[in-house]
């Protein structure tokens, strides 16, 4: 299978920067959470839908030599580029594992943790995977995720039409290849339902304007998504140029502000 066809954000070299770069700008509520949620050095974590590893590498560094960080993603080339990382950087303490999420079993591992951030939005039964990573974690184990809450409140201030239709077509192809983009507003629920003690649900939105180092993470997903949304033909090549252009001018138009997704953080405990 085509992993790029298959996910449907892409798995390309654009992609990968990508994500990157969204990870600098998430690393400091990222790092927040874990230290709140009791991450430390000597434990075995989970990173579920791991990517290209961004995480991953922060996370061995916190739990040391004494701890392992187990890596689960399905495509082979976000976790190629894991790997090169990892001997670049000398962690051996980060294992990896090319599964499918929406379905597979989870490695045999009984975690102190599991992290996950935007995973349960792209998977096709998120309430399975949570189940499995219920039984991964033992007893007392803390289950963090970052996940979308309410994904429409991604707007331009003042409004604009272009960036409407942008956001309403990522949702419909979201949602078309069995993702939910609101999922958090199940989670909680699926949380208590499968035997977790909802610690703290926090939601994350921002109002920002150009200067902030926060704006290049919508403005980098415009830049790549337009590309991805003309490729799964989502959009024509044309359409795409008009809303690349409208959002552009928006941008250097005085008084600009943006308002970024919703994002529910959440800390359970297994209980």
């Amino acid at each position: 299978m085509d992993a790029d066809r298959d996910y449907v954000l892409g798995t390309h070299d654009a992609e990968v920067e990508r994500l990157a770069l969204q990870h600098r700008i998430w690393r400091g509520r990222a790092a927040d959470v874990w230290r709140r949620a009791g991450f430390t050095i000597g434990q075995a974590l989970l990173d579920v839908g791991c990517g290209p590893g961004h995480a991953a590498m922060d996370l061995a560094e916190i739990v040391g030599p004494a701890g392992r960080v187990v890596a689960l993603d399905r495509s082979r080339r976000f976790l190629d580029a894991l790997e090169t990382q990892r001997a670049r950087r000398g962690l051996a303490n980060i294992s990896v594992h090319e599964i499918d999420l929406s379905e597979a079993a989870l490695p045999p591992v009984i975690a102190d943790g599991a992290w996950c951030r935007w995973v349960f939005a792209f998977v096709r039964n998120p309430r399975h995977l949570l189940s499995r990573i219920h039984g991964a974690l033992r007893p007392g184990g803390i289950f963090v995720a970052h996940e979308y809450l309410h994904y429409s409140t991604w707007r331009s201030a003042p409004r604009l039409a272009e960036h409407e239709e942008l956001v309403r077509v990522v949702i419909e192809s979201w949602r078309a290849d069995g993702g939910e983009p609101d999922v958090g507003l199940d989670l909680p629920r699926w949380l208590e339902e499968l035997g977790f003690e909802v610690r703290s649900l926090v939601p994350i939105v921002d109002v920002i304007d150009p200067s902030s180092f926060v704006w290049q993470w919508p403005k980098t997903f415009i830049d790549v998504g337009l590309s991805r949304l003309v490729d799964l033909e989502r959009l024509t090549a044309e359409r795409a140029a008009e809303i690349a252009r409208a959002l552009a001018a928006a941008e250097a138009a005085p008084h600009a502000r943006m308002v970024t997704p919703t994002v529910l953080e959440i800390v359970a405990v297994r209980r």
